[in-house]
């Protein structure tokens, strides 16, 4: 039988340094959050604007992007336990019997439907060297075929640097179609590797390529 290896050996990732992504394979990868826009409260020359917007700025890109959505349900819990602290501080009765409603209102609205928090990513990629897609567990990682590429610390400030005018491109376009795009540090990054690497937390994780 084969040995065991490391659940590390599945992972496609080196390290996260300076915002960035360092793949094994030497690929280096940028991540922008994103806010949302509500479209269907939009009017019709809004909502025309926005979706002109969106399609200039998949047209100005001369690289593929990918648009990671994920999908949690939202935790109320501390929400409950602020408004319960507020009524243990009431002066009247009325305030504390409104707040209390208030608070059944809530814990049982949360029960009957299903309140899910969504965040958005934009997955911009830079590989020194270009190869052959490799699907991967995480499919925003994924990695090219072209053997090893020297990652030294040489090499790092001029990777970075091309990685970042991408993302600059990326978030200047996404900005004419209403959406602000915000580069994530290095420990959100690892905060977002470890939820997309633990499925199990997550809630409908949603995946939108653009090539």
């Amino acid at each position: 039988m084969p040995a065991s290896q490391p659940a590390q050996a599945f992972v496609p990732v080196k390290e996260v340094r300076s915002g960035t992504i360092i793949l094994k394979d030497g690929g280096y990868r940028g991540i922008l959050m994103c806010s949302s826009v509500n479209f269907a409260l939009k009017s019709e020359n809004e909502q025309r604007g926005i979706i002109g917007g969106f399609q200039t700025f998949l047209n100005t890109l001369d690289f593929p992007v990918e648009i990671v959505v994920h999908s949690r349900k939202m935790d109320i819990r501390p929400y409950l336990e602020l408004l319960h602290a507020r009524e243990a501080v009431q002066q009247t009765d009325l305030m504390r019997i409104q707040i209390r409603e208030y608070e059944q209102f809530v814990q049982g609205f949360a029960e009957q439907a299903h309140i899910m928090a969504k965040t958005f990513y934009v997955i911009v990629p830079y590989n020194p060297a270009v190869g052959t897609a490799v699907k991967n567990a995480v499919p925003f990682l994924n990695r090219n075929q072209s053997g090893t590429v020297n990652t030294a610390a040489e090499n790092f400030d001029e990777y970075r640097a091309q990685l970042e005018q991408r993302m600059s491109l990326a978030a200047g376009g996404l900005t004419q179609s209403g959406v602000r795009a915000v580069a994530l540090g290095t420990e959100e990054i690892i905060e977002l590797l470890y939820r997309s690497f633990n499925l199990g937390e997550l809630e409908n994780p949603i995946r939108i390529s653009h090539s």
